[in-house]
């Protein structure tokens, strides 16, 4: 080998290692951006996981021994000056064996363990689950409880250590149900059910979004799962299956209250005991949640005021219509809104 390909060869050998540390922190996921199926928080993600960490394991196995035989034969076997051409070799049984006998058991090694997993993620669930329907919307979400007869939007709240039962349909177009750190995904079909399960392990929230392209505000289509205890999540459960809290009379709540009875509003969203809208989310205890528009921004007043004036400038193609409310009607509304937990 002469100067130049030496120099060129030690020239790329210093830049990929300088580089690698970069390839290495970009498969790295940050804890401010939690929405990773690298940490599980569920029976079936756990599952999923310990899959990805044995495939992950023999292919570093396999790669390491393929380049190490590679790297020993470029070597070992390097022209040198002053030797003879290579005599040329008809075959060698053995290894022609050998190198078809390996692939097959190195597939058996991923298919075993594959199957398995397959098979145990998508057996039947137990029969002592939550049950919760799942309706995909342009662009929000929508959970029902049959069991409790609850029914919110965009947040979903499930005991911790309880298998769950998801069942999910769609309103409109074709939608993905996807809670990274619970594991798994499913399409939500219209006319269609599908399913799944999971058993959350830890306490705490957790992002999910819809994964498959659904019009001009898929990546808006966010929402939210809040893992709880048995006890909180009864709490929960009971203050949902409440009425709507009642504003005291002559409060801004109380004027709220008329502007929304007065509006469009009632059109498309329900508030028991006011009106019984199925376009938008049901907002009877809306001001328990920590979200709004599809889990796109906070809910707290400065931003809820901005989505009730101007709905159309702050999310892409959403269905809630800009009525040209005046700043007092606004300002009425979103303490009322808030004042229904």
């Amino acid at each position: 080998m002469t100067a130049r390909p030496q120099r060129a060869l030690r020239s790329f050998a210093a830049t990929a290692l300088a580089l690698l540390p970069l390839i290495l922190l970009g498969g790295c996921t940050l804890q401010q951006f939690p929405q990773s199926t690298l940490h599980p928080r569920a029976d079936v993600a756990n599952e999923v996981q310990s899959l990805l960490e044995q495939l992950v394991f023999w292919v570093v196995v396999i790669f390491v021994l393929v380049q190490g035989a590679l790297i020993y034969a470029v070597v070992r076997f390097r022209a040198r000056p002053g030797s003879p051409d290579p005599k040329p070799v008809h075959g060698n049984t053995a290894l022609e064996i050998a190198w078809t006998i390996a692939p097959a058991l190195i597939l058996a090694l991923v298919a075993v363990p594959t199957v398995l997993t397959i098979f145990h993620t998508q057996a039947k669930p137990p029969a002592n689950g939550l049950q919760v329907k799942v309706i995909g919307h342009q662009w929000w979400w929508e959970f029902q409880y049959p069991d409790y007869g609850v029914t919110t939007g965009s947040e979903m709240h499930v005991p911790v250590n309880r298998p769950v039962v998801v069942s999910i349909e769609s309103a409109d177009v074709a939608h993905s149900f996807w809670f990274p750190a619970m594991g798994g995904k499913r399409d939500a079909i219209p006319g269609h059910t599908n399913r799944l399960w999971f058993t959350a392990d830890s306490m705490g929230t957790y992002p999910g979004q819809c994964a498959e392209l659904c019009g001009i505000s898929h990546a808006n289509m966010r929402m939210k799962l809040v893992v709880s205890s048995p006890e909180e999540f009864e709490s929960w459960v009971a203050g949902q299956k409440g009425p709507a809290a009642e504003p005291a009379a002559g409060s801004l709540a109380a004027t709220g209250k008329e502007a929304f009875a007065q509006s469009a509003c009632i059109g498309c969203h329900t508030i028991q005991g006011i009106s019984e809208g199925t376009i938008g989310p049901n907002l009877t205890h809306f001001g328990s949640r920590t979200t709004i528009a599809g889990a796109m921004y906070p809910n707290d007043a400065d931003h809820l005021a901005k989505w009730v004036a101007e709905p159309d400038k702050r999310k892409p193609g959403t269905l809630m219509l800009n009525l040209g409310l005046t700043p007092e009607q606004v300002t009425a509304l979103v303490a009322y809104l808030q004042s229904l937990k």
